[in-house]
């Protein structure tokens, strides 16, 4: 940064630069000398963090803490092999659930064979489906006489490689679980909607069995082709590196993880994302792939405003996206408008704990 300020590109140094160069040279060794004896790269302060995040004494403060950290930087922690990292799993009741059978019979001894998976969105755990002492799931599961399941997982990972975690653990599920498995319901959120598609997408191309019992997926606010959020994000960095003074900030903003960078146009397969530049500014060159036909699908969006506003949509997810609508008609996912709807005055957590979201979906999944 001082040598931009004071040294600007394409014009010559005078002797005053020069001195001033000199003096505060020495200022920035120290800097660095100290940066280097306390840790001179980011691992080595993540290394210090699980004793500082394990003397926080509640455990669903201590998990919103780990869940926002691991969606920032996720995959750099699961690359560093750090503690600090979400595995993906299962939970009943907060608590992680084993895919062996004995385990789940312990944990869902009466249960009718229909499956509600709950998939939360980006820096966000399961925890976190509870709102305003409001659950979805849990009403949902009650009124219909449906087992209740959650999935937690490491949001900063590409959203194909959860995907194909989750295809995994799905089969182990399905194999495993005590009675037949009739019918599966996923309730996913934000990006734990994209997880969903790029789950369906491995499984169909492997020919899983766990798919033929997944029956109806809802979305809440997904953005199906990107976040304007991340968006942004991409042309901030464009301008930030063409800007001499602020070219040394460019390089913060690539600190974002590989899951909030596929937010983008809403990558859920590897091709999306491999063998290129995730920060480059490009345009929108995602596989186009389309909802099965098997199975039913409904979306649910919130828009900020009393009246339709596809630029604002619910502040994270704009209306268009979130309701799979595309310029491309390949691109478009055609959801059927009875199968969706459109929550005015609501933002995107809104959605969590919104009780008209509740009665719809009662509808819908009975």
């Amino acid at each position: 940064m001082h040598q931009q300020i004071v040294h600007p590109p394409l014009l010559p140094s005078t002797e005053i630069q020069k001195l001033i160069t000199g003096i505060t040279g020495i200022t920035y060794k120290i800097i660095r000398w100290n940066t280097k004896f306390f840790g001179s790269t980011i691992s080595s302060f993540l290394k210090l963090l699980p004793s500082i995040v394990n003397k926080i004494k509640e455990s669903d403060k201590k998990e919103v803490i780990l869940s926002i950290l691991n969606g920032v930087i996720g995959d750099y922690l699961e690359e560093k092999n750090n503690p600090l990292q979400l595995g993906m799993e299962f939970r009943s009741q907060s608590k992680s659930v084993q895919l062996n059978a004995k385990s789940l019979k312990e944990n869902f001894p009466n249960n009718s064979g229909k499956i509600i998976l709950m998939i939360h969105g980006s820096c966000m755990s399961s925890l976190q489906w509870t709102r305003n002492n409001h659950n979805h799931g849990e009403i949902l599961a009650n009124d219909l006489n449906k087992t209740l399941l959650y999935l937690n997982y490491n949001s900063g990972r590409h959203i194909s490689t959860n995907g194909k975690n989750l295809n995994k653990l799905l089969k182990t599920l399905s194999k495993n679980w005590p009675v037949p498995i009739k019918e599966i319901t996923i309730i996913a959120h934000s990006m734990g909607g994209l997880v969903t598609r790029s789950t369906l997408y491995y499984a169909k191309k492997q020919n899983q069995n766990w798919a033929k019992s997944l029956k109806k997926v809802v979305f809440l606010g997904t953005p199906h082709h990107g976040s304007p959020i991340e968006k942004i994000g991409n042309y901030l960095d464009l301008v930030l590196a063409t800007i001499p003074y602020a070219k040394p900030f460019a390089k913060l903003g690539k600190i974002r993880s590989a899951g909030v960078t596929d937010l983008r146009y809403g990558n859920i397969i590897d091709k999306d994302w491999k063998n290129k530049n995730r920060f480059e500014l490009k345009s929108d060159n995602r596989q186009t792939i389309q909802l099965p036909k098997e199975i039913e699908f409904y979306a649910i969006a919130g828009v900020l405003s009393n009246k339709l506003n596809n630029l604002l949509g619910d502040s994270l997810v704009d209306l268009k996206s979130a309701l799979g609508k595309h310029k491309n008609p390949d691109k478009d996912l055609n959801f059927l408008k009875e199968n969706t709807l459109i929550l005015f005055e609501n933002n995107h957590l809104d959605l969590l704990s919104n009780p008209k979201i509740t009665d719809k979906l009662k509808v819908w999944l009975s």
